[in-house]
């Protein structure tokens, strides 16, 4: 089954792929269908197999497909070939941080940044959504407690993000993370088989990974940041990135006004961020 959120009017509703069209549900996005105890039930009552592609783009787009989580616990350093990149070794435990609800932004919509933010990186990733309140859960709790899978693009903004040694700043500039286009439930979507992930910047592939590279997979991350912070329905777990971020390259290379950057995750679909950096005084 996908879900998505859509925008309508001044609002948002979520919606589920009902063959070639999308099918409005009672609900304002994804996430607060997750939070409703039959909201899945609702979506399955309609859901239809959809085009590989799913549904076409509807006319007012598409938001973050879950548009106010009340947690996003983010993963950095996880999959191997990344963490060889930048030199380091295999974590024991995985390196998280956080983002705000307002970091997110649409899977076609434009980042903006201002000229003094500094190095702004591409960073694709695949995110899980919980479904189920998760408190000390174990893996096998913690997999059946997956309500889907998703894009994202953790867009970095690397001046901010190594002022000290907390990567909050640069990490967390408002509407900088696009996530979705759509939310993929696991009975049909799988990340532990290896999905194809890749990250084109002006149509060159700079990124070409694959989720089974993932030091700490799907299952091991909620367990892991539920055994200290409850997740609820609608939370948003991001796994971190593959190898080939802009920073990690020699000479490194960032993210330029008129680029546009492409995260495509197999089985998703991909997210498409024109960038626009703006040239004013830092406040």
């Amino acid at each position: 089954m996908r879900l998505a959120t859509l925008r309508s009017g001044d609002g948002t509703v979520a919606a589920v792929a009902a063959g070639a069209e999308w099918a409005v549900l009672p609900h304002s996005d994804v996430g607060d269908l997750l939070r409703d105890p039959d909201g899945l039930r609702t979506a399955r009552a309609v859901a239809a197999p959809s085009p590989a592609e799913g549904p076409a783009t509807p006319a007012g787009g598409l938001a973050p497909v879950v548009p106010r989580p009340s947690k996003i616990v983010c993963c950095g350093h996880n999959y191997a070939g990344h963490i060889r990149e930048m030199g380091r070794d295999l974590p024991e435990h995985p390196t998280l941080f956080t983002k705000f609800a307002d970091t997110l932004t649409g899977p076609a919509d434009t980042v903006t940044l201002p000229a003094w933010a500094g190095r702004p990186d591409w960073e694709a990733e695949l995110a899980v959504v919980v479904g189920t309140p998760l408190h000390r859960a174990t893996r096998d709790e913690a997999l059946a407690g997956v309500a889907g899978y998703t894009g994202a693009n953790d867009l970095s903004v690397r001046a901010w993000q190594h002022h000290t040694g907390q990567w909050l700043p640069g990490k967390a500039f408002d509407a900088t993370t696009p996530l979705g286009p759509v939310l993929v439930t696991p009975d049909e979507l799988d990340p532990a088989t290896g999905l194809a992930l890749t990250c084109r910047v002006n149509g060159e592939v700079v990124q070409s990974g694959d989720t089974a590279d993932l030091v700490f997979d799907a299952p091991a991350l909620l367990a892991y940041i539920s055994a200290f912070t409850r997740l609820s329905p609608g939370d948003v777990v991001l796994t971190g990135t593959p190898a080939g971020v802009g920073a990690a390259t020699s000479p490194p290379r960032f993210l330029a006004d008129g680029d546009v950057v492409e995260v495509s995750l197999q089985g998703v679909g991909v997210l498409t961020t024109p960038i626009r950096i703006e040239f004013e005084e830092c406040a």
